[in-house]
């Protein structure tokens, strides 16, 4: 254990790790991923930033997709938690195999990703939900 031996290593470590880096970005080249190149290429400009490499534009939506699916998984396990309301014995069966996600579910889950979602309390199937029966153009 000499002061060359330690000092080879971390050497290596960083040799290894700019190998792994090149060949992953070159694999990015070859990936197609989910979210489409020119809708990432979109919202990097409109927040300011652009790069012709389209290396990195496919590593922010690869970020962005593992971000995505973080999420959802959270936000199932929260629906999961959440106990299912039963109406009649009929339904137990039914209710037990189906899964509502819910705005709540999904306000819970990004919320602990530092992600504050605000939405109406009421929300409408109809432009004209909630108007004044009088007041439709029905």
């Amino acid at each position: 254990m000499n002061g060359q031996t330690s000092h080879q290593q971390p050497k290596d470590g960083r040799h290894d790790d700019d190998t792994a880096l090149t060949e992953f970005l070159a694999s990015l080249m070859d990936f197609t991923p989910t979210i489409p190149d020119e809708l990432v290429e979109h919202y990097l400009a409109k927040s300011g930033f652009q790069c012709p490499d389209t290396r990195l534009t496919r590593l922010v939506a690869v970020a962005t997709q593992k971000f995505i699916a973080d999420v959802a998984t959270d936000a199932l396990q929260q629906c999961k938690a959440r106990p299912a309301v039963i109406k009649d014995k009929r339904d137990k069966q039914q209710k037990e195999k189906r899964l509502i996600l819910t705005m709540e579910d999904l306000s819970k889950a990004l919320r602990e990703y530092g992600v504050n979602v605000k939405h109406q309390e009421y929300f409408a199937d109809t432009p004209s939900a909630g108007l004044d029966p009088a007041s439709r153009d029905e």
